[in-house]
């Protein structure tokens, strides 16, 4: 539990980006404007999958108005035979995201752009641009793309010795899964299916790019990384990463979408051929039909445990979609769906596999979600069939410290068994539930849990103290959950000075040094951890300046409660030195006061989560409400609780998405015909209750300040969570997701 003592960590302090984005004074990325600066435009493919015999952009570039025009020539082509890794995207993939080259891979894939001097004489000149397509057919589904006799993608790509449509494999295996299976008393497997989601971030990709004279660019754009940004660019534009000024607008949501990008290599490469800034934003539609949604998922689940709820095997085979090119998070349910339980036997597979979708892109624990809908719905069905409590079965199975992970390490302080508890013990799991509470009503509860990996990484800071004696403290994360609060919190905490007088920015990737994403419930404790390291630096150098004040030892010095003061009567009798006081001798005594920290930072213990939940199923008209949501979840220690309870809240709200409402519905040409939030199902206010959060507060003890990534696990669960309510409400089990009202409907009516 936080600290009494602690005046700022653990405190609900204002938020300090709140008002300017409540007024609409904060700048985003569509915001930004320069002089001279002109629109650019993108011609997106009309088929879901084509060959692009030719381009012919000779009319378009005689349009009065046009500036440039780019096309796959324009962006670095990386060869097939050697992928070229940035993180975990290979740039293999990404040229032929940004730009189509060989083919156009999805309906929406871009294929040309245009720099006008208006968005109208842009999408104008992209319409005079002729494409000669040999249009070939299509696959969308993974069940599809997986025949034999599927369409093939990518004739390159080869899988056991032929061309296929599965580009990548990912195992993990411990024990022996068959000899186990043979010791269980009950064995279920069953076969699962979800569809992609998208991040649903509300403000659409966006930036503005300026190409001078010298050859150096400067980039304003919405991401979750400036340096990511910065690198993406320079490879896909062959641009030195010194040459390349990113600089980070404030972001209007992301959830792990903006963790690559599409236009900004575009746009440097309209501006270096116009020689004006260019201004790019994407539509909705155009978000919807060409960024990265989270894949879809087949899986198969088949779990054995004896008469007692024991697991002696599990076996996990999920296929998930990467879209048009390689690259589906298969890590996340091959190595997250079964991490919480103690199994001595498993096998864990996963395939990558292509179809004509746009490509994917992370969002929140990548594909741990769709992992745990199978596992924690099979641990459903052995609990039901053995009699046992959902939760006990669970509490029966938890890992604990000193058991190796199927991924790899040894688990230190594990805390599973502590959110499964505080479920079991809390009043939401015992409060009665009236099951039919009127005619064509029904009523149930499901439990489930999660699982996510957590990381720490590369995060810089600087702290200086200003000349009045305040602080400010530039981070190279984009706040996208939170940080500038809890790192603000953290700063004040340590140099013992108001919370108010702490300003925290953003720095663009001129002016900090490198920091990785923001992204995988790192940042917070990252930035956190370097922060504290350059704060007790700076408090380092106030008292070795007060002690050259006074004339004393360093070591006689303290510093309590923003002062410098003498450690003991030992030390001397002096009179307290302030923050302001030091701040105003600096020039004095040896100049500015401010230091740097860059650290590769460690120590990320995994995230857990278990969640309880109560929906109401109209059987006439199909259609679930969930009533009541309580989440549990181990945060370490809540620098800043409201951020962490909306955090927990909001991976729950996305979730409800998942499992009721949300999917990309195609036509017969391959082409998805609801892109746009009206007919994109999305969660509103009047589909969720008030989700409960549950935050223990259980120290990470390899943090400082004890923080865990809290991010990704709360969107773990809820699948799984409300798929097991609704077979408790109707004793009908679903499979497939979402469980929206034609699909509920039709399935009751088949069940008779």
């Amino acid at each position: 539990m936080n600290e009494m003592s602690n005046k700022w960590i653990g405190k609900n302090t204002i938020r300090p980006d709140g008002a300017d984005k409540v007024t609409g004074r904060a700048g985003y990325a569509a915001d930004n404007t320069m002089p001279g600066m002109v629109w650019g435009k993108v011609l997106r493919s009309p088929h879901a999958h084509a060959r692009i015999r030719s381009i012919d952009t000779s009319k378009a570039e005689a349009l009065p108005g046009v500036k440039a025009v780019v096309t796959r020539d324009d962006i670095v082509e990386f060869p097939l035979d050697k992928s070229v890794m940035l993180g975990i995207q290979d740039m293999r993939w990404m040229c032929r995201n940004v730009m189509a080259r060989e083919k156009a891979l999805f309906h929406g894939h871009a294929v040309a752009a245009v720099a006008a001097i208006s968005e109208e004489v842009a999408a104008h000149a992209c319409s005079l641009i002729e494409v000669d397509y040999e249009v070939l057919p299509h696959v969308i589904e993974i069940e599809d793309a997986i025949k034999p006799d599927a369409p093939i993608l990518h004739e390159w790509n080869q899988f056991e010795g032929k061309p296929s449509n599965i580009a990548g494999t990912m195992v993990l295996k411990t024990g022996d899964v068959e000899a186990g299976f043979a010791e269980a008393d009950i064995v279920v497997e069953r076969t699962f299916k979800t569809r992609p989601v998208h991040q649903g971030y509300i403000e659409p990709h966006a930036c503005t790019v300026s190409y001078a004279a010298d050859g150096r660019v400067t980039i304003w754009s919405s991401s979750q990384g400036q340096f990511m940004v910065r690198a993406m660019t320079s490879l896909l534009t062959g641009i030195p990463q010194s040459d390349i000024r990113a600089i980070p607008a404030e972001i209007g949501g992301g959830f792990g979408g903006k963790t690559i990008i599409y236009l900004e290599p575009v746009a440097v490469m309209l501006s270096k051929k116009s020689g004006r800034p260019v201004k790019m934003v994407m539509t909705r539609e155009e978000v919807q039909r060409a960024t990265g949604p989270a894949p879809g998922s087949l899986s198969t689940v088949k779990i054995g445990a004896k008469k007692d709820g024991t697991i002696v095997a599990a076996k996990g085979t999920f296929y998930l979609q990467a879209g048009g090119l390689p690259g589906s998070p298969l890590r996340g349910p091959v190595g997250c769906s079964f991490a919480q339980y103690a199994i001595p036997n498993i096998l864990s597979v996963g395939f990558d596999v292509v179809s004509n979708r746009s490509k994917v892109a992370a969002y929140r624990a990548p594909g741990a979600p769709l992992g745990a809908f199978a596992t924690e719905c099979v641990l459903d069905e052995i609990a039901q069939a053995l009699g046992l409590d959902p939760l006990e079965m669970r509490l029966k199975n938890t890992v604990k410290a000193g058991d190796k992970a199927i991924y790899g390490p040894t688990f230190g302080a594990i805390t599973f068994k502590e959110t499964v508890e505080s479920i079991k013990h809390h009043p939401h799991y015992s409060a009665p539930l009236d099951k039919n509470p009127r005619p064509g009503v029904k009523r149930g509860r499901g439990v489930a849990s999660g699982f996510w990996y957590n990381a720490g990484g590369e995060s810089s800071v600087q702290v200086n103290i200003t000349e009045d004696g305040n602080v400010l403290v530039t981070t190279g994360h984009p706040d996208v959950g939170g940080s500038r609060a809890s790192i603000s919190n953290v700063v004040a905490e340590l140099l013992g000075v108001d919370h108010a007088r702490v300003n925290v920015m953003i720095g663009d990737t001129q002016t900090i040094g490198f920091s990785n994403l923001t992204g995988g419930s790192r940042v917070t404790f990252a930035s956190a951890l370097v922060a504290t390291s350059a704060t007790e630096k700076v408090i380092g150098d106030l008292r070795q300046r007060a002690a050259k004040i006074w004339n004393i030892d360093a070591e006689a010095v303290k510093w309590q409660d923003g002062m410098a003061l003498p450690a003991g009567d030992n030390a001397g009798k002096f009179p307290p030195l302030s923050l302001k006081e030091l701040a105003a001798k600096a020039n004095e005594m040896g100049g500015p006061i401010g230091t740097q920290v860059q650290l590769n930072t460690t120590g990320a213990d995994p995230g857990f989560a278990t969640h309880c939940v109560d929906v109401e199923v109209d059987v006439d008209l199909g259609i679930v409400r969930v009533l009541r949501y309580t989440a549990a979840q181990d945060v370490g220690r809540a620098l800043h609780p409201a951020y962490v309870e909306g955090q927990i809240q909001g991976g729950v709200v996305q979730g409800i998405g998942w499992a009721l409402s949300e999917e990309y519905l195609y036509d017969a040409k391959g082409r998805v015909d609801n892109a746009a939030f009206l007919d994109y199902r999305m969660p509103v206010c009047s589909d969720v209750p008030m989700i409960e959060p549950v935050m223990l507060e259980i120290p990470n003890p390899k943090h400082p300040q004890g923080v865990r990534g809290v991010g990704e696990a709360p969107i773990v669960p809820p699948l799984a969570a409300i798929a097991n309510a609704v077979h408790d409400a109707l004793g009908v089990r679903f499979y497939e997701l979402p469980m929206s009202p034609p699909k509920v409907s039709a399935r009751l009516d088949a069940a008779g």
